[in-house]
């Protein structure tokens, strides 16, 4: 009998012993990513067919107070709240109280003409035209969101409803309104009541300063070789409202499996790429990026707010998620959360491999760009002997640019993104794209 048991025991032996050097490789890739980015503390959750299967803190959440982080610190999370929006406006929609092609000005009091053609579809897809914040927003101000909102009526569209996606948060102060205005509740005790109470996600809050939250993390910024706390925003934004921890949105990700919040069907429309006027289509749902890496599907989003950056990573296909959260303005929770998921998902990212070409060609594409005519420089570029150079920004990291081929290049930092210069019908380098996997998401003119 004893014979009979001694595979399984040395099958268990082995499966624990592969899990914890996983394991410990994980620890090991987010440390790092950490001293390079220069994070004082971070989050992890891994969690796969809604079960969690590691939840970390590493470093401090408090640096003046030593205190350290762990899977129960609490976060802001910046923009990953506007999936939570999404959801009470969708939540609304299954009980036929609003419908997503209604005109806001349904709900909205007093909206200019220019805004009568919007609709909640256009403010969840980021596809409204309304400019990105509102004037009247500020930081150190409690207003209320009719307010703010209410700000940008003067200011024209910056395209017509439909048009093309720009990103857009008063957008999703305009969503929180509407919330408020159908349930008849605050959105934020709407959303509780709804979605974090039934959850028990009991740590997961409005990013409201006064109250007593512990296991709050603080916030940080890295300038001239140190650390120094970031500023504090007093008002609250609904389009990055929440305090959270990787332990609740773990619950969240597991509800997103069910039918117990929102439908099959609703959940489908909420991950489907927004189509545009022409038909063209934008890699953005509804409240959510949809995206894939080596050929995985990918609903995610990110979150942003000053001492903070988050990101929720849901790889439908594979049922696995990576939430992370971190408190510093030099996080870059996205690359952690990819670091991570390659160790669950073998040859998630295909490694590039540099070939050879002549420096010669290199000198081309020395200068600076810029993202628009009126836009700060994208980044300069210039040559280092055979080497050819990119920083973006004035205080970016200085990053060597590796030849995929004679006119596209890679970082060892983003082994997703491959810059690809372009001609004019004179040879002239005019522009340089950035593609991730081959889709374009931005471009930058050469101006010097």
């Amino acid at each position: 009998m004893n014979r009979k048991r001694t595979p399984f025991f040395a099958l268990l032996i082995l499966l624990v012993a592969v899990l914890a050097v996983r394991a410990d490789k994980v620890d090991d890739a987010v440390k790092a990513a950490m001293l390079k980015q220069h994070v004082p503390g971070v989050s992890i959750a891994v969690v796969k067919d809604g079960k969690i299967i590691k939840a970390e803190g590493y470093g401090l959440a408090n640096i003046e107070l030593n205190v350290s982080a762990n899977a129960e610190t609490v976060f802001k999370i910046g923009s990953v709240s506007k999936q939570f929006i999404s959801a009470g406006i969708l939540l609304l929609a299954q009980e036929g109280k609003l419908g997503l092609d209604d005109n806001i000005s349904k709900f909205l009091e007093g909206t200019p003409d220019t805004w009568k053609a919007i609709t909640v579809r256009h403010l969840l897809t980021h596809t409204s035209g309304i400019v990105r914040e509102a004037p009247g927003f500020d930081p150190l101000k409690i207003q209320s969101d009719a307010d703010v909102i209410k700000t940008a009526y003067s200011l024209p569209l910056r395209f017509q409803p439909g048009e093309k996606w720009e990103y857009c948060n008063v957008g999703y102060f305009s969503l929180a309104e509407i919330i408020h205005k159908v349930s008849g509740k605050p959105w934020p005790d709407y959303l509780n009541e709804v979605l974090f109470k039934p959850l028990e996600m009991n740590a997961t809050r409005t990013t409201n300063m006064t109250e007593l939250v512990p296991n709050r993390a603080n916030g940080y910024g890295w300038r001239d070789g140190h650390y120094e706390n970031s500023a504090i925003y007093f008002a609250l934004r609904p389009s990055g409202a929440f305090l959270s921890t990787v332990l609740d949105l773990a619950k969240w990700d597991a509800a997103l499996y069910t039918d117990r919040f929102l439908k099959q069907t609703t959940r489908d429309q909420m991950w489907t790429v927004v189509k545009l006027n022409s038909g063209a289509t934008y890699p953005y749902g509804f409240g959510w990026s949809v995206d894939s890496v080596g050929g995985h599907r990918l609903m995610h989003h990110g979150g942003a707010l000053p001492g903070f950056r988050s990101e929720l990573a849901r790889f439908v296909d594979d049922r696995l998620t990576i939430i992370v959260l971190a408190n510093s303005n030099n996080a870059d929770p996205e690359d952690i959360a990819l670091d991570v998921a390659e160790f669950y998902i073998p040859n998630l990212i295909p490694t590039p491999i540099a070939v050879k070409v002549n420096p010669g060609a290199f000198d081309a594409y020395v200068g600076e760009y810029q993202a628009s005519d009126q836009g700060a420089p994208l980044g300069k570029i210039w040559r280092e002997g055979d080497k050819l150079m990119i920083q973006v920004g004035a205080n970016g990291e200085k990053r060597e640019l590796q030849p995929k081929s004679e006119s596209s290049f890679f970082t060892s930092a983003d082994r997703r993104l491959t810059y690809v210069f372009v001609k004019d019908q004179s040879g002239h380098v005019s522009h340089l794209l950035l593609q991730v996997e081959g889709r374009e998401i931005g471009r930058a003119k050469k101006i010097k």
